[in-house]
């Protein structure tokens, strides 16, 4: 059964939180992307809270800015810093009656979720003893993409119009005209892996219907982005190896079949990331939390037993 409850942290954020499994056993923390919420992980809380499946308390947070989370209105909110900050705060709550104060079995991102753990491993090892990342890029290997691949800067295209002071009202017009193809353009509604039904089409209504500023601040305060004739984007980044470099145990589940984020990121990754295995998925999407829930639950399950 998934719990609902409210966590506040010190320095004065909320963030909305969902769970499932005993206070006090080992913790795993899910970590969503744009443009989704925590529920998405439902599935995986309840899985991994089952004593067959290792008897975790399994935490999902929505990531400041959204469903009921603290959603501050200036994008320098929206920041790697403030959102690191929110999630060692997180960490440190949400561990505190495990055998590991301060420490997850396992820190579990997709997307947007996977950029900021990719933070969170390399600045804070010790909060984590592994990482197991689904489709989200390590920052270095993304800088480099962006800005030297015109393959990955058509793929990241759409990040310039997220990032617009007027995409969140453009997103919400017409039932979210512009939001579902980020689903449909990789099959979700059609095909043998098809997944947004009716339903799930209702639970991301009513997230969004509750603001889309939060959502789109993560884009307009980042500086990963492709370049433009008026904005050098990822060109002007710099990224030393020590800032970024990974420690941690780490898994990487990638669908192969996502068009945003095309496999070459995954080339020269094992040069940021000293123990690291990574599980390429041949005709999964970006979405394949939602395509191939048991697979990504089997190769979590594997890496954390190994």
């Amino acid at each position: 059964m998934i719990q609902t409850f409210q966590q506040a942290l010190p320095h004065g954020i909320t963030l909305s939180c969902r769970a499932a499994g005993m206070p006090g056993r080992p913790v795993l923390l899910f970590l969503h992307g744009f443009p989704e919420a925590a529920f998405v992980w439902d599935g995986l809380l309840e899985h991994f809270a089952r004593p067959e499946h290792g008897g975790y308390r399994c935490v999902a947070p929505n990531l400041r800015g959204y469903e009921h989370s603290s959603a501050p209105t200036e994008a320098a909110a929206y920041r790697a810093k403030p959102l690191v900050q929110d999630l060692t705060a997180l960490i440190e709550a949400v561990t505190r009656d495990s055998l590991t104060p301060g420490q997850l079995a396992c820190l579990v991102a997709h997307d947007w979720g996977g950029a900021l753990a990719w933070s969170v491993a390399a600045q804070f090892p010790a909060a984590m003893r592994h990482l197991a990342i689904v489709n989200a890029p390590h920052p270095a290997t993304f800088q480099r993409e962006l800005a030297h691949s015109p393959a990955q800067q058509a793929s990241s295209a759409y990040m310039s119009f997220l990032a617009r002071p007027d995409a969140p009202a453009l997103l919400a017009e017409n039932d979210f005209a512009r939001l579902w193809p980020f689903f449909t353009n990789m099959a979700a509604d059609s095909g043998p892996l098809a997944w947004l039904d009716d339903a799930t089409r209702a639970r991301y209504r009513e997230v969004w219907s509750l603001g889309l500023h939060g959502p789109c601040a993560y884009y307009a305060a980042s500086p990963l982005r492709p370049p433009t004739p008026s904005d050098p984007g990822a060109t002007a980044v710099q990224l030393p190896r020590e800032r970024v470099a990974v420690q941690v145990p780490t898994l990487v589940v990638w669908g192969l079949g996502d068009t945003a984020l095309p496999e070459a990121l995954l080339d020269g990754l094992d040069g940021y990331v000293d123990d690291l295995r990574i599980e390429r998925v041949p005709g999964a999407t970006h979405w394949i939390v939602h395509e191939q829930p048991q697979r990504v639950a089997a190769l979590i399950g594997d890496f954390l037993k190994a």
